[in-house]
């Protein structure tokens, strides 16, 4: 089997209490791509956080080889993710792989989309063991909905933080979204299904955050709500 360049990124905002637990975790799928013969790093960007989560991930650069540190200024969940992918695609990868920070996902889990790689373009995880709360499980189906109405396809998880991309199709994808949108994969997922690019979808586990508080609350995810249906509109537009 031939070598391939693989990404795994992951978006970090105030996540002190879980970094350590998360890179100890996914830095072990790195180097176990590494010893099966791919080129393998994990790739971390702090998006701002006001906590010591910048000054760990320094510290823990030393310690594990395949990390990558990232530090930018606070944009947001969707336009970090958009930063990621875009350096990840400047680096000449061949997948992008995208999870949080937050300890939610299991890495376990990452290993049947791996293997699975060349069946499809876009590998998308559905979160059908929830532990994250009803509120998250509304936002889901209201998304679902949101994506329904304006793109007309049917897509089960939109937002779900766990995907592993094909790099060409995804930078294809990019091409529609704005560097700022806070429901990036969001769009991708729509975009996808909407163009017919193979697309295949996987349960998943999804569990409570590990530590910390999560930074989204309803006035803020309303506000969002707004933006993202003007943008989407305007995606769709493009589209067709």
């Amino acid at each position: 089997m031939s070598k391939e360049k693989i990404y795994i990124v992951m978006p970090a905002y105030n996540e002190e209490a879980n970094i350590r637990s998360t890179i100890s975790e996914w830095h072990g799928v790195c180097e176990r791509l590494e010893r099966e013969g791919h080129e393998a790093r994990l790739v971390i960007a702090n998006d701002g956080s006001k906590d010591r989560t910048w000054n760990v991930l320094v510290e823990l650069q030393k310690s594990y080889p395949l990390l990558i540190a990232l530090n930018k200024p606070n944009t947001g969940h969707g336009a970090t993710v958009h930063y990621l992918y875009r350096y990840s695609l400047e680096q000449g990868v061949d997948y992008v792989f995208q999870t949080d920070s937050d300890g939610q996902t299991l890495s376990d889990e990452f290993r049947t989309m791996w293997d699975n790689r060349h069946a499809s373009d876009f590998h998308i995880g559905v979160r059908t063991h929830r532990q994250d709360g009803v509120g998250r499980v509304f936002v889901t189906k209201v998304l679902r909905m949101v994506v329904r109405l304006i793109f007309h396809v049917r897509v089960e998880d939109a937002n779900t933080p766990f995907r592993l991309m094909r790099a060409e199709r995804l930078k294809a994808v990019l091409t529609y979204i704005p560097e700022d949108m806070f429901l990036t994969n969001v769009a991708i997922s729509a975009i996808a299904v909407k163009k017919g690019e193979k697309t295949s979808w996987y349960p998943i586990t999804f569990r409570p955050r590990q530590g910390g508080v999560n930074s989204i609350n309803i006035r803020r995810i309303i506000r969002i709500g707004c933006r993202a249906l003007s943008e989407f509109r305007m995606i769709n537009k493009r589209l067709e």
